[in-house]
């Protein structure tokens, strides 16, 4: 029986030493794959946008040369995140929070059904898109980049942009022209290879540390926890210690940077699952990729923190976690 155990032993410490050597490789490996910047895309991210609303970015996404499908999801998620039934202590309404003196003058009627509905979102994220274009003709003239005067306009109105010959000087606005431009990377389908992130290697040694941690529903690794974690525990535990902020919940850590495929993985990254591979908001689990085809993750009750494939029916993607990503995700989304 002692010589059984021996071997069982041994065996799990082989195995260990395999992946922990998978991730120091491969995380090695990755350090010479930085291309650069992406360029602007177009193209929307294979499962960035509720599946009920992608036509409709995407066609509405190119109504003009200053916007794109992922630069207006990446406002339509900053305005409401996705909830149609959103209304703000400014009386803001809809998917797109347009306040009624402004859905009077600019709301449209574009799904033809004879009403221009502001808590239709097939009407709501036309008429945003609309009146993007519109700001953008309004302000062509005015020195700097059209896309940040149009989005500066938005937030501050188009005369406020003329009079400063550019993006005005107030902080609210420089700071929503700054998260959208950010936040769009999260929603565009990327042209070019994705940057490792530099905390990446910091975040996978914080989440090996707790290698056989029980698991904890609503854990955050507290010490009146007992150091316990779930798995949006874990990954925002994991980040916040090289410095990176990140949501609390699953779902919301989605958005913290671009979405690189299944074949671009690298060490670092974030990969979900989700009820309905088509809607990111049924995303009900995270893990930190290691490289390999593995995650570290905290699964479920009755578990302990450990190393778990990451191919199976319910993985939707992964996130590639920047620093500018996490910090441009909204801290609250507009009351129901």
């Amino acid at each position: 029986m002692r010589r059984i155990w021996l071997v069982v032993i041994i065996a799990l410490g082989l195995c260990f030493s395999f992946l922990a050597l998978l991730v120091v490789g491969t995380f090695s490996a990755a350090a010479g794959l930085t291309d650069g910047a992406n360029s602007q895309a177009v193209a929307l991210a294979k499962g960035s946008v509720p599946a009920e609303y992608q036509p409709t970015v995407e066609k509405w996404g190119n109504l003009c040369p200053s916007l794109n499908p992922a630069l207006l999801a990446a406002q339509l998620y900053q305005e409401s995140g996705w909830n149609a039934h959103a209304q703000s202590g400014a009386d803001a309404q809809g998917i797109a929070q347009f306040i009624p003196g402004t859905w009077a003058t600019h709301g449209i009627d574009g799904d033809g059904d004879g009403k221009a509905d502001v808590w239709d979102p097939q009407d709501a994220i036309p008429s945003a898109a609309t009146y993007d274009c519109q700001l953008a003709a309004y302000v062509k003239d005015v020195p700097g980049d059209n896309t940040d005067n149009m989005l500066a306009s938005y937030n501050a109105g188009a005369y406020a942009v003329i009079q400063a010959g550019g993006v005005p000087p107030y902080a609210e606005t420089q700071n929503y022209v700054k998260t959208i431009r950010t936040l769009a990377e999260s929603f565009a389908a990327p042209v070019a290879r994705l940057e490792p992130s530099q905390q990446a290697a910091g975040a996978i040694t914080y989440a090996q540390s707790k290698l056989g941690t029980k698991y904890l529903w609503g854990g955050e690794g507290t010490a009146a926890q007992g150091g316990r974690f779930d798995c949006s525990g874990l990954t925002q535990a994991s980040y916040r210690a090289v410095g990176v902020t990140l949501p609390r919940v699953a779902n919301d850590q989605w958005n913290a940077g671009p979405h690189p495929s299944r074949a671009e993985l690298l060490p670092g990254d974030l990969v979900f699952f989700a009820y309905d591979l088509s809607d990111p908001r049924s995303i009900h689990h995270v893990g930190i990729y290691v490289g390999g085809g593995y995650m570290i993750d905290a699964p479920h009750t009755g578990a302990v923190i450990r190393f778990d494939p990451i191919d199976s029916p319910d993985y939707i993607g992964a996130t590639r976690v920047t620093e500018s990503g996490a910090q441009a995700l909204p801290t609250a989304s507009p009351a129901s």
